[in-house]
C-alpha cells in the first residue's frame, strides 16, 4: 500500500475527503482495485515520506486500555484512533452487507503478518484446470498472466527491493497454469517476462521468450519445496514447465491431443503431459509437508479398523481459577406509576397525551412519511382489536378467541401498520407472531417459517393491503400456498377495513400475568425456526428493566435503525418506547441502503437522545460521511450497539467515534449490549460519566479461546482477539457461566462458557415444543461434584463468554457459530474476520462470506463459502483462496476442509439481506451451491485417518495354515463341476473331436437343418445358414485362401467382419484350410483414429499372413482417413470374401492331433493389456461339450445371442456352440439395438426363446432405454414368460444392481425373477461358471467391505453398514475344478477366505500367444502347482480374487452346493494405505454422491487417488461434485481423493463387454486429452 508511511490524520481535510470518497466507490464496486490504487497513489504522492526501506510496523496498541480517543493522541500512547480508522483505509473498502461487523485493522495487520511469514516458505499450489466455457463469469484478462506489480502490494510497496527470487516465489503460485494458458489461448503475452520484470510491456515478441523461460525454469528448480520426485514418476522435473512455452507458433493452431510433442515418458511408459504432471507433482510436494497433528501410534484391532484418536496434548491450557459465583444484577426499582400492563400504558397515553408523537416513519429517500400520534395509535389499535374479536366470524362462531396465535406479516418499511397490528392483538388478547414477508414459494426461509407457524398453531395472518398485493399469487388470484406452511386466512388491517367499536365495548386489560403476550421467532443453528413465547409479565418486567438500565424518560426521542418485528428493535423501539411515551423515529433497512447517513441526520434533526443501531450502520454512516457541517450528535446520551456482543464490533465502534467525535459524539455514550432470543436482554453497558475513563478491553489469545480458557495474549500478537465488554447484567437478573456441552456444570473464573440467566424478564418457552424447552429454559447449574447449586431454573442464552473484573460481562461468540474441530472450539465469526482481512477487495463481493462445519469422517470439517465479485479473475480468486488457507492456518491453527467461491448474489439470503447459513450448508451438502471456484484441502485437515496397514511378513508357512484351517474345522475352499463323462460311441468321437469334422458330418446327415438366423434392426431375418450352406460357404473361402493367400499350414489369418454369418463361414473356412483364425472387431468408420490402431496392433502382434474381410471394410482399410492413423501400405494380403468363385478345395485339412491350435483369442483387458490366448482343438471340443451339458443344448433347441462375437465366451457361443450341439442360434448384433432398442426383447417374445445370452452393455441399454416403456411394450404383446435363463456373459464381478433392476423392470412383461444370472470366464479359461438348467438358483451374500480391504471375507446381514452384496457367478461348468489360493504363498485357502481363483479344466487355454514368447509369464499363468496339498495337479491362474462358500442348497447330484463368488480382478485393484481396494466399490459410492454423476472411474497415479466423474447435468453443477465426491470416498472408504476430474458424458472408455477401460482413461488424463470441464487438485 502506498500509504504505509503516511499518517492520514495529518493530511489536509480535502485530501481526506477525497480518500473517503474513493473508499466508498471501491466498496460499492464502482471502481476497480487497480483504478482505486492509481487514484489513491496520486492523491498521496506528495505526502509520502521518502524512506529508503522503511518498514513501518503497527504501534503495539493491543494491551493498552482504550484511551479517550481524541483526534490527537499523545505520542507515547497511540490510541486505537490511529490504529483503526486512520492507519489504513484498507479495512473499510468492501462496503457490504455483512462484513462491517468484522472490521478490525489490528486483525488485518495480523493476517498480513501471518501471510508474510508464509511468504518465505511459499507453497506452489496447483491451480485447478477449468474449461473456459464452463463459467461465463471470467473476463478476457483471465487469460493473461498476473501483473505481479499489484500482487505484491499486500506487504507494502516499500518492501519491493526484495530479490528477484522472492518475486518469483510469489508468482510461483502456479506458473505452469499461466504458461499453459499462454500456450492454449494463443495469447502472445509472455508469462515469464511479465513475472520477471515489472516495468516492461506485457506483449513482447515471441522469440525473446527463451532466456526468460529458461531462467524461470531454473528458479523453479531451486524454489521447489523438497524437490524430490514422488514414488513411481521419473523425470517429471520442473524444467518441463519452461519447455511448454517454446512451442513454435505453428503448433498452437493444432487441435487438442495431436500436438503433444512435448510429452514425456515416465518410467512405466505412461505419457505424462507437463500440465497434468507438474500439477500433480506440485500437489505431491505440497502434501509432503508434515500435517500438523502428527499421527500418533495407535492400536489396530484385527477385525475393525479404528479411527485415529488424537492423544490430548500435554501443553493444552487448562482452566485454573476457582468455581464462578453467580453474578447478581442491581435490584429492579419499584416506581409507583408503572402501569399494571403494557396495554394500560398505551391506554393512558392515548387518553392523556393524544397529540404526542409516537412513531415517525421515513420514505425511501429518508424524508418523514407520516407520524403516528399516541391518540391515533390507541384508537386504531382499539378498532383492530374490536374487528378481530367481533367482525371476523358470526356472533355464535367467532374466528378468533383470546389466546389464539396470529401471524403478523408486514414489511419493515411500514412500521405504523405493524405497531397498530401488534397493539391491536395485545388489546384483543390474541397472541401476535411477527414473521418476515415471504418473497416466493421457494423462499430460503419460508419452509422453516412454516414449521414455526405449525408449531404455534397459526391459521390467520394479518397484513396490509400493499403487502397483500405484493405476495405471490396463483393464476386465479389467490395467495399461493407457501412451501411447508399450514393453510392461512389473510386479513387486511388498513384503517378503512376496520370497524369502530360500539359504545359499550371496552377492551379487557388484565394485570400482567404469566399468559403468553407475544411470540418472537428464532432460527436455530440447524435452521429450524422456533417461537420463543414471552409472557405478559415478562414483557412488562423487561420494559421496566430496560427503562431502569437505559434511564429512559417520558417524552424522549429515539432513532431506531433495527427491525421492529423482533429483538432490540421490538423491545426498545415498540414496547419500552410506548411504556415511556417516547417518540420513535424508524429508519428501515431500505432507507439505509439508499442513504446510509439517514439515521445520523435524523438524530441531528430531532436532537434524539437515544439511537439504536448495529455495527453495520456505524460503518455505513462512516463510509458515507462527507463531514456535513450541520450534523451534530451531541444530543445523544446513549448509542446502543445491538450487536456489540460480537467481538468484531470493537473496531466499528472505535472508527465511528473517531470520525464523529468532532461532531459532538461523546465517547462514553457508546453502549454495546448482549441479547438472546430466549433470555431477551442479557447485559447492556450503561452510559459512563463525562470524562470518566472508558472500560478496558480484553486482549485474548485465540489459542486459549479454542481450548475454552481465557489467557491474555502475550506471545503471538497475530492471533489475538480484542473484546469489549457489554456492561453489566440487567436489573433483577442472576447470571452464571456453565459448560456449553454436557451437563450445565459451573465454569471456573478463567474458563469460557455459555451464559445462563435467571430473570422474570426472559422468554418462557419454545411455543408448542415442550421437549426442547426443558433443555433451554429450565437449566439448573451443577457444581464440580455434579450437585445442583439451587432450585432456581436458568435460561440458556446461546452466548459464550466470561465475567471480567468489576462483574463486567464479556461475550466472545455464539453457540450457533461454534465449530468444534478435533476437540477445539473455533468461532465462525472469527474465521470470517480472518478471511475478510485477507484483502478480499478483488475477490469477495461485498464481503459476503459464510462459514459452517460439516461432519465428515468422525469430525467436524470447516467450510468457507464466499460470493465472488463479477470482475474477479481466476488468478485473483485462486490467490485469495490459497492465502485464506494460510492465514486461517497461521492464526487459528485449524485446517480448512473446503473453500468455495460462488457467483455474486447467489447465496440464499435472510430477510434482511445477510447470508442464510443453514440453507447455504444444505445447498453445499446437496450439491446445489454451484460454485465457480473451489479448493478442497482434505489432505491437510483430515488428521484422524487410520494408520496405513503394514503387510505382515508371512512367517507361517502355507502348510501350517492349512493344518490350522483343518483343525478349526474349515474345509479347503474348492468347487467342482459335474463329470464330463466318457463318450462311448466311436462315431461321436469322430464327429466331435474336431469342429471342422462336426460341420462336415452335419452337412451330410442333416443338410437342411438351420443352424443360424441373423436379424437386422427391424427384427427381420436377413440371412440364414443351414448346415449345408455353411459348409459350402466355408469351402469356397478355403479354396480362395489356398489360391490367393500363399499360406502355409498353421499361418495366422485375421478375420475382420461385422457380427454375422460371414464371420462364422470364414472361421470354418480357415479350419478347413489348416490356418489359424484370429477374429478381430472391425474399426468404427466414424472413429478410425481411436479404433484402427487396435486392429493394426492385433494384426502385427499375431503376425497375420492374410486378412479376410468384406468389400466395404477393405475400402476403409486402404482409405486416406485410415492412412492418417496407421501405415496402410504395410497391410498383409487383404482378401474380400463377398463374391467368391464357386470352387471346392482339393482337400479339407485334418489336424494330426487334438493338441494342435484351433484359433487365437485376442482381447484387450480392462487394464489396457492386449493378450492373445491359444485354444487347441481339444480345448474347443471339451468347452463346447461342457456348455452343451450345462445348458442341455440339442438340435431341437433355439437360443438367442446378443453379444459381440470377437473373443471369450461370446465368440464361442456365436461361432462354435451351434455347430457342435446342433441347436439353432438366433444372432442379434448388439449394434442394431442402438437404432432399435426393443429388438432383443421382442425377438425373445416372438420366437418364444427359452435360453438367451447377452452382455452387460445390452442389459444396461434395455434398462436405461426401455425402463419407462414397459406399459407400451406390454400393449404390443411383448411377453417374456417363456425365458427360462438369461445369462450375462462377463469376466468381472456380477453387477448385481443392474441385473436386479433389469429383473424388476421387466417383471411386468412376464420375466421370471429367477431367470437372470451371470457367467464367469477369464483369459486363461473362457468359461468357468455358468448357470445351467439344473442346479440351485444363484445365491447372494453380503460381505463387509472393510474386511475385503484386508483380504478377508466377513459375511454380514443384509442392510449392515458398509455391506456389499455379491452374487454367485453361475454354477461351475462340467469338467472344471476351482480352488482358492493365497496369491503370495500359493497355498490353498479355507472356505470363505478371499484369494485368487485357480482353475483346472481340459478346456483351459494352452498359453499366451506373445510376440516375445515370454515363456515364464506363460508357465506361471497356465501351468502352476500349489506349494503343497496336491502338487501334481496343474492349475491356471485366472488373476481374479474371489471365495467359495458352501451353501445349504443342494446341487443336481444331491450334494451341498459350493458357490463361487468373484470379487474382482487382481490387476485392477488399487493398493492404497496398505489396503486393497476394488475400483468398482469406490465408483459405486461416487455415482451415488450426486444426481448428476452419470458414470465414474477411479485409478491411482503416484499414490494419489484420481476420480473421474461424468457430469450429466449442466456445467454449472461441475464444481458441486468435487466436495461430494471427496466426502463420500472419505466416509465410505477412508481414502482421501487426490484429484477430481469432471468430464462430459461418454468420456470414460468402455469396451465391448461394457467394462471400463481405466488404464486408457488414465493415459488420456495424463496426456491431457480428456478436455475436462474441471480438474480439482485436493490439497
Amino acid at each position: 500500500m502506498a500509504d504505509r508511511g503516511v499518517d492520514l490524520s495529518a493530511l489536509p481535510k480535502e485530501v481526506r475527503d477525497q480518500l473517503a470518497e474513493l473508499d466508498l466507490e471501491l466498496s460499492e464496486g464502482d471502481i476497480t482495485q487497480k483504478g482505486y490504487e492509481k487514484k489513491r497513489a496520486k492523491l498521496l504522492a506528495s505526502y509520502i515520506p521518502h524512506l529508503p526501506n522503511a518498514d513501518v510496523s503497527l504501534p503495539d496498541v493491543q494491551l493498552s486500555p482504550s484511551h479517550s480517543a481524541d483526534p490527537s493522541p499523545s505520542p507515547e500512547a497511540p490510541g486505537p484512533s490511529t490504529s483503526t480508522a486512520t492507519k489504513h483505509h484498507r479495512a473499510h473498502r468492501s462496503g457490504g452487507a455483512r462484513d462491517e461487523r468484522y472490521r478490525s485493522d489490528i486483525h488485518t495487520e495480523a493476517v498480513q503478518a501471518a501471510l508474510a511469514k508464509h511468504k518465505e516458505e511459499k507453497m506452489a499450489l496447483p491451480m485447478p484446470t477449468k474449461r473456459r466455457s464452463a463459467f461465463v463469469q471470467s473476463p478476457i484478462d483471465a487469460c493473461t498472466p498476473p501483473d505481479t506489480s499489484s500482487a505484491s502490494e499486500d506487504e507494502g510497496s516499500l518492501r519491493r527491493k526484495a530479490a528477484l527470487s522472492a518475486v518469483l516465489a510469489q508468482t510461483l503460485q502456479s506458473p505452469d497454469y499461466w504458461i499453459n494458458r499462454s500456450v492454449q489461448s494463443s495469447s502472445t503475452s509472455s508469462s515469464a517476462s511479465s513475472t520477471l520484470s515489472h516495468g516492461e510491456p506485457k506483449t513482447q515478441p515471441q522469440p525473446q521468450l527463451q532466456p526468460a523461460a529458461s531462467l524461470l525454469a531454473d528458479v523453479l528448480a531451486h524454489t521447489r519445496i523438497e524437490n524430490s520426485v514422488p514414488p513411481d514418476v521419473t523425470s517429471s522435473t520442473p524444467q518441463e514447465r519452461g519447455s511448454r512455452v517454446d512451442l513454435p507458433p505453428a503448433v498452437r493452431g493444432m487441435s487438442r491431443g495431436q500436438s503433444r510433442s512435448s510429452m514425456l515418458d515416465t518410467a512405466d511408459g505412461v505419457p505424462v503431459s507437463s500440465r497434468v504432471s507438474t500439477k500433480i507433482q506440485q500437489l505431491l510436494n505440497t502434501l509432503k509437508r508434515p500435517k500438523r497433528p502428527p499421527l500418533s501410534e495407535f492400536f489396530l484391532d484385527d477385525s475393525e479398523e479404528i479411527v485415529e484418536v488424537p492423544q490430548p496434548d500435554p501443553n493444552t491450557p487448562k482452566p485454573e481459577g476457582r468455581q464462578i459465583i453467580p453474578v447478581k444484577g442491581e435490584p429492579l426499582g419499584v416506581v409507583s406509576n408503572w402501569p399494571p400492563a403494557l396495554q394500560a400504558a398505551l391506554a393512558r397515553w392515548g387518553a392523556t397525551q393524544a397529540k404526542s408523537p409516537a412513531l415517525t416513519a421515513l420514505d425511501i429517500t429518508g424524508k418523514p412519511l407520516y407520524t403516528l400520534t399516541y391518540g391515533k395509535l390507541w384508537s386504531r389499535s382499539l378498532k383492530l382489536a374490536y374487528t378481530l374479536l367481533n367482525k371476523l366470524g358470526t356472533k355464535t362462531e367467532p374466528v378468533l378467541q383470546p389466546g389464539d396465535r396470529v401471524a403478523l406479516v408486514y414489511p419493515n418499511s411500514d412500521p405504523g401498520m405493524f405497531w397498530v397490528a401488534f397493539y391491536g392483538c395485545l388489546l384483543a388478547e390474541v397472541i401476535p407472531v411477527p414473521i418476515e414477508v415471504p418473497l416466493s414459494r421457494q423462499d430460503a426461509g419460508s419452509q422453516q417459517i412454516g414449521f414455526l407457524l405449525g408449531s404455534c398453531g397459526v391459521s390467520l395472518a394479518l397484513t396490509s393491503e400493499v403487502c397483500l398485493k405484493g405476495l405471490p399469487k396463483t393464476p386465479n388470484g389467490e395467495i399461493i400456498q407457501f412451501k411447508g406452511w399450514p393453510r392461512m386466512k389473510w386479513v387486511v388491517t388498513d384503517t378503512k377495513y376496520l370497524t369502530k367499536p360500539s359504545k359499550d365495548w371496552q377492551p379487557h386489560i388484565p394485570t400482567a400475568n404469566t399468559e403468553t403476550a407475544y411470540i418472537e421467532y428464532k432460527a436455530s443453528k440447524e435452521g429450524t425456526v422456533m417461537g420463543v413465547a414471552v409472557s405478559k409479565i415478562s414483557m412488562l418486567t423487561h420494559c421496566q428493566a430496560l427503562t431502569q438500565a437505559c434511564n429512559y424518560c417520558e417524552g424522549e426521542t429515539l432513532v431506531n435503525v433495527l427491525d421492529c418485528k423482533k429483538d432490540m428493535g421490538l423491545w426498545h423501539g415498540v414496547l419500552t418506547s410506548v411504556m415511556n411515551r417516547i417518540h420513535t423515529i424508524t429508519v428501515p433497512y431500505a432507507v439505509m441502503k439508499a442513504c446510509p447517513m439517514s439515521w445520523v441526520q435524523r438524530v441531528h434533526i430531532h436532537k434524539a437522545r437515544v439511537a439504536l443501531v448495529k455495527c453495520r450502520d456505524l460503518h455505513w454512516a462512516m463510509m458515507a460521511h462527507k463531514e456535513q457541517k450541520d450534523t451534530n450528535l451531541s444530543s445523544i446520551r446513549m448509542l446502543i450497539v445491538a450487536d456489540g456482543a460480537n467481538p468484531w464490533s470493537v473496531s466499528s465502534c472505535d472508527a465511528f467515534l473517531n470520525v464523529f467525535q468532532s461532531q459532538g459524539l461523546k465517547p462514553e455514550v457508546i453502549c454495546p449490549c448482549a441479547t438472546s432470543p430466549e433470555a431477551l436482554t442479557v447485559a447492556i453497558r450503561r452510559p459512563g460519566a463525562r470524562g470518566a475513563p472508558l472500560p478496558a478491553r480484553a486482549i485474548l489469545s485465540m489459542g486459549g479461546l479454542s481450548h475454552g480458557v481465557i489467557r491474555v495474549n502475550t506471545e503471538d500478537k497475530n492471533s489475538a482477539l480484542t473484546v469489549q465488554d457489554v456492561g453489566h447484567i440487567m436489573p433483577g437478573a442472576l447470571m452464571c457461566i456453565v459448560k456449553p456441552d454436557g451437563p450445565p456444570q459451573l465454569c471456573k473464573t478463567d474458563e469460557i462458557g455459555e451464559i445462563v440467566i435467571n430473570s422474570r424478564a426472559g422468554g418462557t418457552m419454545y411455543y408448542g415444543l415442550p421437549g426442547v424447552t426443558k433443555n433451554t429454559f429450565e437449566v439448573i447449574p451443577v457444581n464440580q461434584a455434579g450437585a445442583p447449586i439451587g432450585e432456581i431454573p436458568f435460561t440458556r442464552t446461546g452466548l459464550l463468554g466470561f465475567v471480567g473484573p468489576g462483574s463486567l460481562v464479556f461475550v466472545v461468540g455464539k453457540i450457533e457459530g461454534l465449530l468444534m474441530v478435533s476437540g477445539r472450539r473455533h468461532n465462525a465469526d472469527d474465521l470470517v474476520a480472518t478471511a475478510l482481512a485477507v484483502e478480499p477487495v478483488k475477490t469477495v463481493y461485498r464481503g459476503r462470506i459464510a462459514v459452517f462445519s460439516v461432519t465428515v469422517f468422525y469430525d467436524e470439517r470447516i467450510v468457507i463459502v464466499a460470493e465472488q465479485r463479477p470482475d474477479a479473475s481466476e488468478e485473483d480468486s485462486f490467490q485469495w483462496m490459497s492465502r485464506v488457507l494460510q492465514a486461517i492456518d497461521s492464526i487459528h491453527q485449524v485446517g480448512l476442509y473446503c473453500l468455495a467461491l460462488v457467483p455474486a448474489n447467489t447465496l440464499p439470503k435472510t430477510p434482511l439481506g445477510g447470508i442464510h447459513i443453514c440453507e447455504t450448508k444444505q445447498n453445499f451438502l446437496e450439491g446445489n451451491l454451484h460454485p465457480c471456484n473451489i479448493l478442497m484441502c482434505p489432505h491437510t485437515c483430515v488428521t484422524n485417518m487410520p494408520k496405513p496397514r503394514q503387510k505382515q511378513p508371512v512367517d507361517v508357512g502355507p502348510a501350517s495354515m492349512l493344518v490350522g484351517n483343518l483343525v478349526a474345522g474349515k474345509r479347503i475352499a474348492q468347487a467342482t463341476g459335474r463329470e464330463l463323462g466318457v463318450v462311448e460311441d466311436q462315431d461321436l468321437i469322430r464327429k466331435h473331436q474336431f469342429l471342422s469334422e462336426a460341420l462336415q458330418w452335419r452337412a451330410q446327415t442333416d443338410p437342411d437343418h438351420v443352424l443360424y438366423v441373423l436379424l437386422n434392426a427391424k427384427g427381420v431375418a436377413v440371412c440364414t445358414a443351414t448346415c449345408a450352406q455353411l459348409h459350402k460357404r466355408a469351402e469356397k473361402i478355403t479354396a480362395t485362401l489356398m489360391e490367393r493367400g500363399g499360406l502355409n499350414t498353421g499361418d495366422n489369418v485375421v478375420l475382420l467382419y461385422p457380427p454375422g454369418i460371414d464371420l462364422i463361414a470364414a472361421f470354418y473356412g480357415c479350419l478347413y484350410a489348416g490356418v489359424i483364425p484370429v477374429t478381430v472387431r472391425p474399426p468404427h468408420p466414424q472413429n478410425l483414429a481411436a479404433t484402427l490402431p487396435t486392429v493394426r496392433m492385433i494384426i502385427d502382434v499375431s503376425k497375420a499372413a492374410c486378412i479376410l474381410t468384406t468389400q466395404p471394410l477393405m475400402r476403409i482399410l486402404r482409405s486416406r482417413e485410415a492412412a492418417a492413423s496407421v501405415n496402410v501400405k504395410t497391410w498383409p494380403t487383404i482378401i474380400d470374401t463377398d463374391d467368391l468363385p464357386r470352387k471346392r478345395p482339393p482337400h479339407i485339412y485334418k489336424p494330426p492331433t487334438a493338441e494342435m491350435l484351433a484359433y487365437l483369442d485376442f482381447s484387450v483387458s480392462t487394464t489396457g493389456m492386449l493378450t492373445g490366448v491359444k485354444m487347441s482343438h481339444a480345448a474347443v471340443s471339451t468347452l463346447c461339450r461342457s456348455i452343451k451339458l450345462q445348458c442341455e443344448l440339442y438340435s431341437s433347441r433355439q437360443i438367442a445371442i446378443c453379444l459381440d462375437p470377437y473373443c471369450g465366451l461370446g465368440f464361442v457361443l456365436w461361432c462354435l456352440s451351434s455347430v457342435y450341439s446342433g441347436h439353432q442360434s438366433i444372432l442379434i448384433p448388439p449394434l442394431e439395438l442402438e437404432s432399435s432398442l426393443p429388438l432383443w426383447l421382442s425377438t425373445l417374445s416372438q420366437y418364444k426363446i427359452r435360453d438367451t445370452f447377452c452382455s452387460y452393455s445390452v442389459m444396461e441399454l434395455c434398462t436405461k432405454g426401455l425402463g419407462t416403456q414397459t406399459e407400451m411394450l406390454k400393449a404390443r404383446g411383448l411377453n417374456l414368460s417363456c425365458v427360462r435363463s438369461c445369462v450375462v456373459i462377463a469376466e468381472e464381478r456380477p453387477r448385481l444392481a443392474l441385473t436386479q433392476s433389469f429383473s424388476k423392470l421387466f417383471k411386468d412383461l412376464g420375466l421370471s425373477s429367477r431367470a437372470v444370472s451371470t457367467a464367469f470366464g477369464s483369459r486363461v479359461n473362457l468359461a468357468i461358471g455358468m448357470q445351467g438348467t439344473s442346479g440351485p438358483d444363484p445365491s447372494t451374500v453380503y460381505v463387509d467391505m472393510k474386511s475385503l480391504r484386508h483380504d478377508r471375507v466377513r459375511l454380514v446381514e443384509r442392510g449392515a453398514p458398509q455391506s456389499l452384496p455379491l452374487m454367485e457367478s453361475g454354477t461351475i461348468l462340467p469338467g472344471v475344478r476351482v480352488i482358492i489360493v493365497n496369491p503370495e504363498t500359493r497355498g490353498p485357502l479355507g472356505d470363505s477366505h478371499l484369494g485368487e481363483i485357480w482353475v483346472n479344466s481340459p478346456h483351459s487355454a494352452s498359453g499366451y500367444y506373445t510376440i516375445y514368447g515370454e515363456e515364464s509369464l506363460q508357465a506361471d499363468h497356465f501351468n502352476t502347482r500349489l506349494s503343497f496339498g496336491e502338487p501334481q495337479t496343474l492349475w491356471a491362474r485366472t488373476g481374479y480374487l474371489g471365495f467359495i462358500k458352501r451353501t445349504e442348497l443342494l446341487d443336481a447330484s444331491g450334494d451341498r452346493h459350493d458357490a463361487l463368488f468373484v470379487v474382482g480382478s487382481l490387476d485392477e485393484t488399487l493398493e492404497l494405505r496398505g489396503l486393497r481396494y476394488h475400483p468398482i466399490d469406490i465408483e459405486t459410492s461416487v455415482s451415488r454422491a450426486h444426481r448428476s454423476i452419470a458414470e465414474s472411474a477411479v485409478f491411482t497415479w503416484t499414490n494419489l487417488l484420481v476420480v473421474v466423474a461424468e457430469l450429466s447435468g449442466s456445467e454449472q453443477e461441475a464444481l458441486d461434485l468435487v466436495p461430494l465426491v471427496t466426502n463420500v470416498v472419505l466416509e465410505e472408504h477412508h481414502l482421501i481423493v487426490g484429484v477430481v476430474v469432471i468430464v462430459d458424458p461418454g468420456v470414460i472408455p468402455i469396451n465391448s463387454r461394457g467394462e471400463k477401460q481405466r488404464m486408457h482413461l488414465r493415459d488420456s488424463f495424463l496426456a491431457d486429452q480428456l478436455d475436462p470441464i474441471y480438474v480439482a487438485y485436493n490439497m
